[in-house]
Parts: C-alpha cells; sequence; structure tokens
C-alpha cells in the first residue's frame, strides 16, 4: 500500500524466461499484488514465474495466446476483482524494459488525485533516447504523429505501456471492446481523450537489453494504421454532440476526402488535400482541448 491506495501490477508475459524472474524480484515493497499473465509461453517463464517467493500477493493466470493487450485486460479485470478499493493498477512488461525505481512516481499523479491515468514517458531524457534502437525510434516518431492525429491530443510516446490506472477508471472501461493486441497503448490514449480522462505523463527510463521484439513491423503498421483511422473517426463523429467545434473539423476531413475524389478528373485538385486536413486537425485538437478542460498534452 502507498499513501492509502493498494498497488496492483500486471505483467504481461510470453517466452520471458530470462527476465520474468528478475522483474518480480525487483519490484517495490509496497506493491500488494502481481498478476503474471503466461501468455502462451512455450518456454519456462510459468516455472521461473512461480520459482519466486515474494512479500506480495502474487497470482499467475495462464491464457492460450490471446495478445498482449488482452493479457493486460485480462491482468487488470483480476486486481479490478480481488484488490480492495481504491487502488492503482501498474502494467509492467515481463521482458525487464520498465525500471521499478520510476514505479512510485508514476504513481504520484493518481495518489494526489491529478490524474486518471499516468503514463510513462522516454522521450525526456537525450540519453535515453539515443540508447533507443534507431528503427524503434523512427517507429515511435510515426506513431506519435499518428497517434496525436487519432487522438485529438499531442502524444510525444504512445508506445510506452510503462502505465498507471486508477480503480475508478478501471470501473468504468469498456472491457468488451477494448484493443486485444499490439497498439493497445495507441487504443486506450484515442479513448481515454474521447472520454474525458485526465492523463498524465511521466518521464522514465528506457530500458534495453537482450529482449527480443515479437513485433511483425509491417504486419503492425497495417493492423495499428487501420485501428486508429476507425477509432479516429468514431470518435470525431461522437464529439459533434459534444463541441460545435467538431462539425467544422468534419466538414474540413470531408473536404480532403473531395479533393481525393476530384483528383480523379483535375489532378490539381489533390493538391487541396494536404490544407483542408490540416485545418481539420488543428480544429479537431482546438475542440478536444476545449472538452478536456485545457488539457493540451499526454
Amino acid at each position: 500500500m502507498l499513501e492509502g491506495q493498494y498497488i496492483g501490477v500486471v505483467i504481461p508475459a510470453r517466452n520471458e524466461e530470462h527476465h520474468i524472474q528478475t522483474v518480480l524480484e525487483t519490484l517495490p515493497e509496497f506493491i500488494d499484488m502481481a498478476v503474471v499473465i503466461d501468455d502462451g509461453s512455450t518456454d519456462n517463464t510459468n516455472q521461473r514465474a512461480n520459482s519466486v517467493q515474494t512479500s506480495f500477493e502474487k497470482i499467475i493466470l495462464q491464457t492460450n495466446g490471446i495478445g498482449v493487450g488482452g493479457a493486460i485486460d485480462k491482468g487488470h479485470q483480476y486486481i479490478l476483482k480481488n484488490l480492495e478499493h481504491p487502488f492503482i493498477s501498474v502494467v509492467m512488461a515481463g521482458d525487464g524494459q520498465m525500471d521499478p525505481d520510476n514505479l512510485e512516481s508514476l504513481l504520484q499523479p493518481i495518489l494526489v488525485g491529478d490524474a486518471d491515468f499516468a503514463k510513462g514517458n522516454r522521450m525526456n531524457n537525450d540519453a535515453d533516447i539515443q540508447q533507443m534502437p534507431k528503427a524503434r525510434r523512427r517507429a515511435s516518431k510515426i506513431l506519435g504523429w499518428l497517434t496525436t492525429l487519432a487522438s485529438g491530443r499531442k502524444v510525444t510516446d504512445p508506445q510506452c505501456g510503462y502505465t498507471a490506472s486508477s480503480s475508478t477508471l478501471l470501473q468504468h472501461w469498456n472491457w468488451d471492446n477494448s484493443w486485444k493486441g499490439y497498439g493497445y497503448p495507441n487504443y486506450w490514449l484515442i479513448h481515454l481523450s474521447s472520454e474525458g480522462w485526465n492523463v498524465k505523463d511521466v518521464p522514465v527510463r528506457a530500458v534495453y537489453g537482450t529482449e527480443i521484439s515479437g513485433i511483425k513491423p509491417k504486419r503492425f503498421f497495417f493492423n495499428v494504421g487501420l485501428m486508429m483511422t476507425k477509432e479516429h473517426h468514431k470518435r470525431c463523429f461522437r464529439h459533434l454532440k459534444t463541441t460545435p467545434l467538431m462539425w467544422l473539423a468534419l466538414a474540413a476531413y470531408l473536404l480532403g476526402y473531395a479533393s481525393i475524389f476530384l483528383g480523379t478528373i483535375n489532378p490539381l485538385a489533390v493538391l487541396a488535400l494536404p490544407l483542408f486536413w490540416w485545418v481539420a486537425h488543428r480544429v479537431d485538437r482546438l475542440a478536444m482541448y476545449r472538452y478536456d478542460g485545457g488539457r493540451t498534452k499526454i
């Protein structure tokens, strides 16, 4: 327990036999419960996790390859049902990429009532950014831009899965429609923005070692890009009822699509597309800024 709130940790793990023991052994003393979700591992992840002696309650759930987002949802839901309220549920990957020394600072915005959801940001320190693999840096910039468009809020490190959620937020989350695979941080940020939850960035350290990513880049960008495109449009239509500015944004978006159609007749018409969509995005950002009470950055 920390400052009157119980603390749970969700640890998704798939084939993390080389890291899971260290992750569990280095969790801070104030942790009350850790839920490891062994999502279809074919190595000794389960045995290694079971062998660790902890001062907190340790639960190991086994799933059959439901995806990292689905595994995290399972962990959150278990904590929601089995840990006393109020609590905060933290996500820490089973590959050891999240520094446990940053955990208490990640919790602070929720503990003091300034946020419903806190998200790690690895982009605040040049040294940390430089140690990040170049391919991941490029991907993070692209995904940050796309997530900013989709959420209507400035997002600088969308793929950092080091997050903390209040029990109030988890009680209201729509688990039936939650995203199950890679791209879950982007999905959450879009919906948190759309639903008006208070989100805070917290600087965290980037940790890279011998872990191997299971992401297939082309498939990832196609699936996640398509998901963000759909969620972006759903958010815009949803907020037509909440802010008149969204009607202006929608009109600009539609003019952009019209310029694509007219480009089949006159190629010069396509030149208007960037202008229309730039206007649409700026108005969208202003609409979300007003809707969220003046909060500008995730």
